[in-house]
């Protein structure tokens, strides 16, 4: 199933605001509304976020622009090789909590995400949203509808009792270590103030790694991604690789949206991209200011925790 992308026409704002009214009346189990697909194959993904702006415009006037690219400045200065090095030794400990996937959920209402120009809500609400979506969509996937729960749970480092990491050190686009930084990276002109740039190791396309060696073996810049998927699977979940795969490169937009560094892909990864790929739209296009009812679909994401993961994980 395919959600359909139209080119946006201008509008008058009574008539947006009746086309509002037209088309959301596709309501998930969540009570969260969504356009309705003309086709019935699928729903039409809006054409503005919650600010007015294209999804993912990082050059839109506005005060979040601003906030964003200077979170994107000083991600791009701090994020070197030898940091990831060092985050993946001392958070592969897993000695910070322990508890439940679910009361992981309930920490993020405490987490705002400063990279994100689309949303400035809880993040407990997109994590429902885009599960919600898939959900609909792909009934029979429950792994992808839970997969979608937990992507972003790995914000908690933000948190004092996670450490507190800067936002920079936990969100927003990542991208390879060890080879030359992609055109296709978000204000990549700020990479010419991280070391790494001037290291001749690091500084060639494919740097210290060769063609078809797998992401797996790629040192990613450090965040959420890269933390969910370490306590994911040491704490012996049972999603397939697909779900894993999606959990730890979901924010690789310069490899899912931009196909830079496709050369490392092995034949595993290119498999499960096709997953991150439908993923991927409903991550990006459910955000909305339109909040899940929490307490209706808390029972069935009970019951798919359960399914795949142990009743309490350490973190």
């Amino acid at each position: 199933m395919t959600i359909l992308i139209e080119k946006p026409e201008l509008v008058s704002q009574a008539d947006s605001q009746n086309l509002v009214a037209k088309t959301t009346e596709l309501v998930f189990d969540g009570g969260f509304p969504v356009p309705k697909s003309l086709s019935g194959d699928g729903f039409f993904a809006p054409e503005i976020n919650s600010f007015g702006n294209s999804f993912r415009d990082y050059n839109a006037e506005s005060e979040r622009q601003k906030s964003v690219e200077e979170f994107y400045r000083q991600q791009h200065i701090n994020q070197t090789y030898d940091f990831v090095q060092k985050m993946r030794e001392e958070y592969s400990k897993l000695n910070r909590m322990e508890m439940s996937i679910w009361e992981c959920c309930e920490l993020l209402n405490e987490v705002v995400d400063d990279s994100d120009p689309d949303l400035d809500e809880p993040q407990i609400q997109h994590l429902l949203q885009s599960a919600e979506a898939i959900r609909k969509d792909y009934p029979d996937e429950d792994w992808l509808h839970l997969t979608a729960l937990i992507h972003d749970l790995g914000k908690v480092l933000l948190l004092p009792k996670f450490g507190g990491l800067p936002q920079w050190a936990v969100v927003g686009d990542t991208f390879p270590l060890g080879c030359a930084f992609d055109d296709a990276n978000i204000h990549h002109k700020y990479f010419k103030e991280n070391p790494d740039y001037y290291n001749p190791a690091y500084n060639t396309k494919n740097g210290i790694y060769s063609d078809g060696c797998g992401l797996d073996n790629l040192t990613i810049s450090w965040g959420h991604d890269d933390y969910m998927y370490l306590v994911a699977k040491e704490n012996g979940t049972t999603l397939p690789s697909a779900g894993l795969f999606i959990i730890r490169y979901h924010s690789l937009y310069p490899l899912h949206k931009e196909e830079a560094y496709m050369q490392f892909l092995n034949d595993e990864d290119k498999e499960n991209m096709k997953w991150l790929r439908i993923f991927n739209k409903y991550d990006l296009y459910s955000k909305s200011k339109v909040p899940v009812d929490v307490e209706k679909v808390k029972p069935y994401y009970l019951s798919l925790i359960e399914k795949y993961f142990p009743a309490k994980l350490k973190w």
